[in-house]
């Protein structure tokens, strides 16, 4: 298998490592650069905690004790350290030493490039003490390593007293290349974990990833079919959810389309089969017969009617959906347009003994009349084609301060939940079944919904299976005032 190198699982395990290097990095730089200085300040640090301690066991006391001196004793023991205490007359009223023969206050000492024979002259040193406490770094004459001198000053109610404390800084370079050789066999072991863990992490990160890829390449090559069970991550999963979501619809556009051609093929080849017989018929045998020819030339007027209406309202439509909706906004009464829709069905509604059973009131709107009764007649008729013979059919209108609200309700097979959302797709049929209605294209839902769109109406419908359906839509009163408003 051929190395993504611009994959996810690649970058993923490429980012991780050059986290870990980082880290080895920066750790490494801060060891070599921030040892020496720790080193020093925590040196200092407990020197001064040393000249703390003797202060306190000699200078603070009423009376010092045997006990107290011990434990002077054992601090500077235990802090590898010489000591010094001189009075204001250079006259040495402490001292104690750990270091012996290599105790820097009994030698000449370069502080600042100036030398101080500190074994006849300590007292050079008090000057340093008269602003703050004292202490530098110095070389050793007899040992050549680095060592410490600090000096404190210390007052009482009657005399002063200088505390010089002098040790050495023990050589660190040793430890620090210890140090760093421990630190190249822990990066190593770092790198080969952060390797290994990474490559494990990406691995289970990327395989959801990969399956969706999957799934999208089913998808791509046309298998709407395609379920993607994943699962992973929150994100994934959701992404997983919507996938399969976009599955669904996909799945449901491609039976709309081939219902689609399966409809526009029927719906125009049947009259055109219709026309050609019938004008053969004509030809060959009517044409002498006045009745016949007659009858026959309707089939063919009719036929071809149909096929003027469908073009009609296919190219209305697709003229709708593409935004070319021109509304003629004019003042009138919906109750009288409802009125005026209902009489024109009362006949054929009659023939199947279906009763209309109206709730108006006059509602003044500001929309495109025309339209609007196209509307209203395509849903007076759905409600006659899908009611049951001998039924009833409710028409309400009624108005509030903010809205207009029209329903019908019918009490026919109803529709189906899952089949709600896709009634107002043209072409669609329920039933899939192809039959053909002289009177009707099988757009007229389609048109409806692009016209109540075009005035911005709030529009549905709510059915349950073998109780009937009701058809509504709401138009705001808070319109605007525009002779032709172009949607």
């Amino acid at each position: 298998m051929k190395f993504d190198f611009k994959g996810i699982r690649f970058n993923i395990w490429l980012y991780f490592l050059g986290f870990a290097l980082l880290v080895l990095l920066l750790f490494g730089l801060f060891q070599a650069v921030l040892i020496r200085p720790y080193y020093r300040s925590d040196r200092i640090a407990t020197i001064e905690s040393l000249a703390n301690t003797i202060k306190s066991d000699i200078f603070d006391q009423d009376s010092v004790s045997q006990d107290d001196i011990n434990h002077s004793l054992q601090a500077i023991l235990n802090n590898d350290a010489c000591v010094i205490i001189i009075d204001a007359k250079d006259r040495v009223v402490y001292q104690n030493d750990a270091l012996g023969d290599t105790c820097a206050l009994d030698t000449t000492v370069k502080i600042d490039e100036i030398e101080y024979d500190l074994k006849n002259n300590l007292s050079v040193l008090n000057a340093f003490l008269e602003e703050e406490e004292f202490y530098d770094t110095i070389i050793s004459p007899i040992t050549g390593s680095e060592m410490l001198i600090y000096g404190q000053k210390i007052s009482d109610d009657l005399n002063d007293y200088y505390m010089y404390i002098n040790s050495p800084l023990e050589p660190i370079e040793s430890v620090i290349d210890f140090i760093f050789s421990q630190f190249i066999y822990v990066g190593m072991t770092v790198l080969a974990i952060a390797i290994l863990l990474s490559y494990f992490l990406t691995k289970r990160i990327t395989k959801p990833i990969l399956l969706i890829k999957k799934g999208t390449d089913d998808l791509a090559s046309g298998n709407y079919q395609t379920v993607f069970n994943v699962n992973s991550y929150s994100e994934i999963n959701a992404l997983a959810h919507s996938l399969n979501d976009a599955c669904e619809k996909l799945n449901k556009v491609d039976e709309l389309r081939k219902d689609l051609i399966a409809n526009v093929s029927h719906d125009i080849k049947t009259p055109l089969t219709m026309i050609k017989a019938y004008s053969e018929m004509v030809r060959d045998f009517s044409y002498r017969d006045d009745q016949k020819r007659n009858e026959h030339l309707d089939v063919i007027i009719n036929e071809t009617d149909y096929l003027n209406k469908l073009v009609d309202d296919m190219r209305e439509l697709s003229m709708m959906q593409a935004g070319y909706v021109i509304l003629h906004r004019e003042n009138f009464d919906l109750k009288d347009a409802v009125e005026a829709i209902t009489e024109l069905y009362e006949g054929l509604g009659k023939e199947r003994g279906i009763t209309f059973v109206k709730e108006l009131v006059p509602c003044i709107i500001w929309a495109d009349e025309i339209k609007i009764k196209q509307v209203l007649a395509n849903f007076i008729s759905n409600a006659i084609k899908h009611s049951d013979d001998d039924s009833m059919i409710m028409i309400r209108l009624y108005a509030d301060d903010e809205m207009i609200r029209f329903e019908i309700e019918d009490h026919g097979k109803g529709i189906p939940k899952d089949k709600l959302p896709y009634i107002w797709d043209r072409y669609y049929k329920i039933d899939k079944g192809f039959s053909r209605n002289i009177n009707s294209t099988g757009l007229g839902l389609a048109i409806a919904k692009a016209i109540l769109e075009a005035h911005k109406a709030k529009y549905g419908a709510v059915s349950k299976v073998n109780k009937g359906s009701t058809f509504y839509f709401e138009l705001s009163k808070n319109y605007e005032e525009d002779e032709e408003g172009l949607s």
